[in-house]
């Protein structure tokens, strides 16, 4: 018998706590910008060179940042568990702490795709985070953020649905389940699974299953008694 299948669906807070900030906890502002101008379809069609520079200094904040615990014991849950991470961050710290099966449902900021093509993307590297509305790929492309616009569709949310449906046990980490289609990912778990919702202010969880916990703590705090809780779960 395999190990069993723990599902995990990351949003801001488990970023947070590694001093990434999250423009849903200033008013519709992300750093200052107003988020339509700067994260959305028509925001990028009306100022291309607004993007570019605003997730330029993304890119450059999050090349200072580092996973925390929270990220590490999701890399290290991997020894019992077949960890599948569906994140709403288009941060790489989920990868830098060693993940290995990620699904980034709002895009990946260390990424960028073809404006003509979506299936074209090509990685940045540290030294060059630098884009602009003249940065053309190896193919010749003009480029832009491989980031989900508001305005755009979530490519992924089949294939994420997918594994919550498969999951043994489902964990959600520090997101206020107010962003959909995301926060309707706790509507494919089986009812017979259990469901740990870990978030210093959790929202109320409307699903069929009678098995759900509610860890009220940030996403370092909360994994560490969540990972006590699953050793018991896979020695008991």
């Amino acid at each position: 018998m395999g190990k069993p299948k723990l599902v995990i669906s990351s949003g801001a807070g488990i970023s947070a706590e590694s001093g990434i900030s999250t423009f849903r906890d200033a008013g519709g502002l992300w750093e200052n910008y107003p988020v339509m101008e700067v994260c959305s379809a028509d925001g990028f069609e009306r100022n291309p060179k607004l993007v570019h520079d605003f997730y330029n200094a993304r890119r450059k904040d999050l090349a200072s940042k580092f996973p925390n615990d929270a990220h590490k014991i999701l890399a290290e849950l991997e020894k019992d568990f077949d960890v599948y991470v569906i994140t709403q961050n288009v941060d790489d710290l989920h990868e830098r702490a060693g993940s290995s099966k990620i699904l980034h449902l709002h895009g990946e900021l260390m990424k960028i795709r073809s404006v003509r093509n979506p299936e074209y993307i090509e990685s940045l590297d540290m030294e060059h985070l630098e884009t602009t509305p003249e940065t053309r790929g190896k193919n010749g492309d003009l480029m832009r953020p491989h980031i989900v616009f508001f305005q755009e569709a979530v490519p992924n949310m089949e294939l994420a649905a997918e594994w919550v449906h498969e999951a043994d046990i489902f964990v959600v980490i520090g997101t206020s389940l107010n962003v959909y289609p995301a926060a309707g990912l706790l509507h494919y778990v089986r009812p017979d699974i259990p469901v740990y919702y870990i978030d210093p202010n959790p929202a109320n969880i409307t699903i069929t299953t009678p098995d759900v916990h509610i860890i009220k703590a940030k996403a370092t705090e909360g994994l560490r008694l969540l990972r006590d809780i699953l050793q018991n779960y896979n020695h008991g």
